[in-house]
């Protein structure tokens, strides 16, 4: 038997003894325990949240991005699939808890993370956290929702008018009308596309005459009714997967889902999507949804939304912006320029547990037209009634909690000033960067930052020369892509700073080719320009050592 399979049956052993030996009375007393609001359980609770809070400051406070443990050693520990059979102690689960997962979890919060879209949050958001979860709303229906559901809609709609900036009477009309949907609050920005598209695809094959529109006939049959030969979603090559699973879901295939190539600084060619557009025409292919980036996962770039809008409107095409990671730009003066047609969007996706510093689970689409959400309306007689309140109604999701209280916090308590001070620092940083990067050798930009992403590569020495010089061939391009993803991979595993890598397309010798990139994610407001040196500083000295081990 394997020494670690032996280190992992004594833990369990260990851990279970006591629920093992509890004697079956006793379940029914612990187990109601947990839940009666006694003077016993305050006590207990009040004890639980100061060794849970130790724990919390400590991972919080932590500079090192990540422990170096092997991710095949961590599998190793979670290897057993019976539930125990008894309640286990709350001190022992925790210590459990504290050696095995905390303290093998990744600080996104630390300021030398700066590989993914996932930062530090503000203080106030985890004693709310404490609070939703004790009140437990489920915002479905009014009926377990009777105050979140209003006060969802409120925070949506306040930022729906940044986006859209319609009149006063329109929001008085539309923020509390059961009947408009001016914005959904969802899981992440994949729940956020989807429903955007799949209102998209009904509103356009809705019901006609004596047909009964798509959502009840289904795809084939509505095609057929409005005479076409199949059904499209067109956008950039850079558009997030959740296009696909979209294109997937709504029946229309990942093969109908057509990505238009990009320019050097990674945003949709404008005259390669005018001819699509016109070849789909010309093809009978209906197009349900022309789709914008505003801010590419992988480098952060931003479409010309203003000349996407013209080609939509020319076409009568539902006009979508993807704008989870870039549409936080909204709240600054200096840069919302950069989103300029946005509010001409017949839909708009924004991430709030992104550039809005909320917790994971936030994501929203918002729409221009207040009505348009009721052609995916689902009604049920136990729930969501017809003509009811409950925002269940017009959503993918069902059950979900009550995550509009981070949401509206964090547009009180941050406000719109401080959201333009966060978005503005991390552009700031993200130039700073840059600056870095083209100022040593080491280093390769690879593309000037549009707002707060960027991609840069490591040249080994042996190459700068060729490299400084732009006659790299395909083969030490390939060199570096290799040397590149090793540097990463030992980056990680060493766990004090971390930057991600993606891939990116060049041209080198008239021939364009892919080059392995890697990405960072200035979006921390704790990350100073001592942090950005310090991972740069990591990155050169990882470097070195691989260098000299290929020696």
């Amino acid at each position: 038997m394997a020494l670690s399979q032996q280190r992992q049956e004594k833990t369990q052993q260990n851990f279970f003894l006591k629920n093992e030996l509890t004697p079956h009375y006793a379940v029914a007393n612990e187990v109601m325990q947990l839940f009666a609001p006694s003077n016993s359980l305050v006590s207990t609770e009040a004890k639980i949240t100061v060794e849970t809070d130790a724990l919390v400051d400590d991972f919080l406070n932590a500079i090192n991005t990540n422990s170096d443990i092997e991710f095949n050693s961590l599998i190793e520990i979670f290897g057993d699939s019976q539930i125990p059979v008894n309640p286990a102690n709350f001190d022992t689960y925790l210590e459990y808890l504290a050696n095995n997962v905390i303290n093998h979890s990744i600080h996104t919060s630390s300021p030398r993370f700066i590989g993914h879209m996932t930062s530090a949050l503000p203080s106030f958001v985890r004693p709310l956290a404490k609070l939703m979860t004790a009140m437990n709303q489920n915002v479905v229906k009014i009926e377990t929702a009777k105050a979140f559901s209003p006060y969802e809609r409120q925070s949506l709609a306040m930022i729906h008018r940044l986006i859209y900036n319609f009149s006063d009477e329109f929001y008085s009309e539309h923020v509390q009308n059961s009947q408009s949907t001016l914005g959904i609050l969802v899981s992440g920005g994949t729940a956020a596309n989807i429903i955007a598209l799949w209102c998209a695809r009904n509103k356009s094959l809705g019901a006609k005459n004596s047909f009964p529109g798509v959502e009840k006939a289904g795809l084939p049959a509505a095609l057929d009714y409005y005479g076409y030969q199949g059904a499209v979603i067109i956008g950039s090559e850079l558009m997030h997967f959740s296009f696909e699973k979209a294109a997937d879901l709504l029946g229309i295939g990942t093969h109908s889902l057509i990505k238009i190539p990009t320019n050097k600084n990674n945003q949709v060619d404008l005259v390669a999507l005018r001819q699509a557009v016109a070849d789909c025409q010309s093809k009978n292919l209906h197009i349900i949804a022309i789709a914008g980036v505003a801010g590419t996962t992988d480098s952060g770039n931003i479409d010309s939304l203003s000349d996407i809008a013209d080609i939509a409107q020319a076409a009568n095409v539902h006009f979508h912006v993807d704008a989870a990671w870039g549409g936080p730009l909204i709240f600054s003066e200096q840069h919302r320029q950069k989103l300029a047609g946005i509010e001409r969007a017949d839909s708009v996706t924004i991430d709030g547990h992104k550039q809005l510093y909320l917790p994971m689970g936030i994501g929203m689409v918002f729409m221009r037209e207040p009505y348009l959400a009721s052609v995916i309306e689902k009604n049920a007689s136990y729930t969501m009634r017809k003509g009811s309140f409950d925002l269940g109604k017009r959503a993918l999701e069902g059950s979900r909690p009550g995550m509009a209280l981070f949401l509206h916090a964090g547009l009180h308590l941050i406000g719109l000033k401080g959201y333009e001070f966060l978005i503005d620092a991390g552009i700031e940083k993200t130039q700073y960067m840059a600056d870095c990067i083209n100022s040593l050798p080491e280093f390769e930009l690879l593309s000037e930052p549009d707002i707060n992403l960027l991609l840069y590569r490591y040249i080994p020495e042996p190459l700068r020369e060729v490299a400084a010089k732009k006659q790299l061939t395909e083969s030490d391009n390939q060199q570096i892509n290799i040397f590149n993803e090793r540097l990463q991979k030992s980056q990680r595993q060493a766990g004090r700073t971390f930057i991600s890598r993606t891939t990116k397309r060049i041209t080198c010798l008239d021939k364009e080719i892919s080059v392995t990139a890697l990405r960072a994610v200035i979006a921390n407001p704790l990350t100073s320009k001592d942090d950005i040196d310090a991972v740069l500083n990591d990155q050169i000295q990882i470097a070195l050592d691989l260098e000299i081990l290929d020696c």
